[in-house]
């Protein structure tokens, strides 16, 4: 018998149908009629005849026609919602974010798994996890480490030993004994009174990174959960059962208490939970619906289930991944404005970058090498002004390796250090079955994602800065030799005028959102958590950066192809021409003006979904594999000119970003 789960001004309601032929009207209708039912004063209606009332999907809020029958219009066990005329929408339904009706489309439950061991997790596995590619198990290795951490537990219950947040209270109540009849509900307490943060709901891909790092961290087997109930938590990750969790409220220091403690909250099936079956929903209703039950906490679960870096930790594994990517489209994106301003090559001379040997740099001078005029790829453009009087290029193009090269420095330095933080234990107390005692510590503070996170702000900020600045010089007449703003019929379109505008807004504000976060600390907990790391705040704020790097160089890279437009016939070389086709079969040439923002947002998807770099790193890979020079053998103590040319060809192993 198909049954709907039925969202009316609060309530949930479970309404059976045993015809399935019956029509979404009727479903409404049946919905309201059990509300009034269960109201004192029913609900205020005299009867169900007098309510009016639209249904829509939870499911990407779709409004439903109340003539369609039920088993075509719905899924068995689907949620609904009745917003009855006059309500807007129930005042504690939590409509599905942008980000999460996109998903809904794009959601395929997964085959392929990962096995978590607590040691082995990188950032590039987070991501995929959190995209929904991968559902979770754990290795044998695992699964024998949880049991003996929850047996050192157990044996303190079992003797009634007082160890802190076991059998004591929490923070100042760190001397309170709990009687052991109240242990369960101290750890329930515990989940509920730190669910208290605010703002926004983490994005599903976000939460289910949150969900499978925590995961991760207990699968390490020092933070004394069972196995039994971290399985049930497993088992809600694989189901995309993802709970409510506020983006705001976490100071990063003993670990990320308030976004952790509403993940847990859902688990319990109390608050909020979204999956792609229900959308937002009760989170009872939303676990009951995928056939699991709420997760009954044992002593040290909740504090298990909360303490630790890993909503810091998470958001840093996209930010770096994200970084990453952008950094390496960031040169292909330069090397076709440095083609439009018909600049020079000699700047990225394999001499000139070996005698100051940073591994980014050398990596960045290289592909703008492999990208621009040579042997291999000639370029119409290049040869178009080979013999003009021109000495040098401005710096925003002759320094590129420089400034980009220590971004992809800094980005290769965070992520080693994230994916450090990605397997470590950051509980409190830490339960140690070797030895068969807990010990309290501090792994539990932000500090090392915070820093790295801040600097990874900073470091990446400057593609930004200084794509804005190669945008000022295509829209400028006087700097490009290019109609102003990349336009025909200046005055009567304006065509780059504001969308550099818009760059120069971004970077701006960037440049405020790069002041650390982790120079702060304000002291919590009546003064026990009297220093803080401010991590949650780098990590979101550090997303915000590359988000608008990403940005700007969407806008540089409209313009860079609008540029040559101005110098067709000629063509540039064979992979930037590819890059050019690509941003073509999404974005037409401006002939004259038009609505520019979905243009704008076209060249942002190709850079996030990394189409750029996909296009053009054959081509750079083909000019790395012909120009590594045969091995010879060179003293260890050498340190010459002919030694630093093969390491800016063979690139350290530490560049390959």
């Amino acid at each position: 018998m198909p049954r709907y789960t039925v969202h009316v001004r609060g309530e949930w309601l479970a309404v059976p149908c045993k015809d399935a032929q019956l029509t979404v009207g009727w479903l409404g209708r049946e919905a309201v009629r059990r509300y009034i039912k269960n109201k004192p004063d029913n609900g205020g209606f005299a009867s169900v005849d007098d309510v009016h009332f639209l249904v829509r999907r939870c499911k990407g809020l779709g409004l439903l026609d109340n003539e369609d029958p039920l088993e075509v219009a719905l899924e068995d066990n689907e949620f609904v919602e009745v917003v009855i005329e006059g309500d807007a929408m129930s005042p504690d339904f939590i409509p599905s974010q942008p980000e999460g009706v996109y998903l809904y489309s794009k959601y395929r439950e997964p085959e392929k798994y990962i096995e978590l061991d607590g040691d082995s997790l990188t950032t590039e596995d987070l991501v995929n996890l959190g995209k929904g590619r991968y559902k979770i198990k754990l290795t044998p290795t695992a699964e024998k480490k949880v049991q003996k951490s929850r047996e050192v537990i157990d044996s303190i219950i079992k003797e009634k030993t007082v160890v802190y947040g076991i059998t004591t209270g929490f923070g100042k109540f760190a001397r309170t004994v709990i009687p052991i009849n109240k242990l369960e509900e101290l750890q329930l307490n515990l989940v509920r009174s730190h669910s208290s943060g605010v703002g926004k709901p983490l994005i599903p891909e976000r939460c289910r990174m949150l969900l499978a790092l925590r995961i991760n961290v207990l699968a390490k087997g020092y933070s004394g959960i069972s196995l039994e109930t971290l399985k049930q938590v497993i088992e809600a990750f694989n189901a995309s059962c993802l709970p409510y969790v506020p983006e705001k409220g976490t100071v990063g220091a003993s670990g990320d208490l308030a976004p952790l403690s509403h993940l847990a909250l859902g688990l319990t099936g109390e608050g909020k939970m979204w999956s792609p079956k229900s959308g937002w929903a009760d989170a009872k209703y939303v676990l009951e619906a995928h056939g699991l039950k709420p997760i009954v906490l044992k002593p040290k679960e909740g504090l298990a289930l909360i303490n630790g870096t890993q909503m810091i930790t998470s958001l840093g594994c996209e930010a770096v991944e994200r970084a990453s990517a952008i950094a390496r489209q960031a040169d292909i994106v330069a090397a076709l404005t440095l083609e439009v301003l018909k600049g020079t090559t000699k700047a990225f001379d394999t001499d000139i970058h070996a005698v100051r040997p940073h591994p980014g740099q050398i990596e960045v001078a290289f592909r703008f090498r492999s990208l621009l005029d040579s042997d291999h790829h000639p370029s119409e453009i290049a040869e178009s002004h080979r013999f003009c009087d021109r000495v040098q290029d401005a710096y925003t193009l002759r320094c590129c390796p420089q400034v980009h090269g220590v971004a992809n420095d800094t980005i290769a330095f965070v992520k080693k250090l994230i994916t450090t933080e990605l397997n470590s234990a950051t509980d409190n107390p830490m339960v140690f079955a070797s030895r068969g005692e807990t010990i309290s510590g501090g792994n539990f503070h932000g500090e090392y994602p915070a820093k790295a996170l801040d600097y990874l702000a900073i470091g990446v900020h400057e593609l930004a800065a200084i794509s804005e600045r190669r945008i000022e010089r295509l829209c400028n007449p006087s700097l490009s030799e290019l109609p102003a703003f990349l336009v025909a019929e200046g005055g009567l379109n304006s065509g780059f005028m504001i969308a550099h505008c818009t760059a120069a807004a971004l970077v701006s504000e960037s440049k405020a959102l790069c002041h650390p976060s982790s120079v702060d600390s304000l002291s919590t907990s009546a003064a026990t958590e009297d220093h803080v790391s401010m991590g949650g705040w780098a990590a979101r704020k550090a997303l915000r950066v590359i988000e608008h790097v990403e940005q700007v160089l969407a806008i540089e890279l409209l313009a860079a192809c609008q540029g040559i437009e101005f110098l067709r016939p000629l063509r540039t070389t064979t992979p930037l021409e590819k890059v050019y086709d690509l941003v073509r079969s999404v974005v037409r040439p401006w002939i004259k003006d038009r609505f520019m923002a979905p243009d704008i947002e076209a060249a942002h998807r190709l850079l996030v979904d990394q189409q750029v770099w996909e296009v053009a790193s054959p081509y750079i890979e083909k000019y790395r594999m012909e120009h590594i020079p045969e091995s010879r053998p060179v003293s260890p103590t050498a340190f010459s000119l002919e030694s630093l040319r093969r390491k800016s060809s063979s690139i350290p192993e530490s560049a390959e970003l």
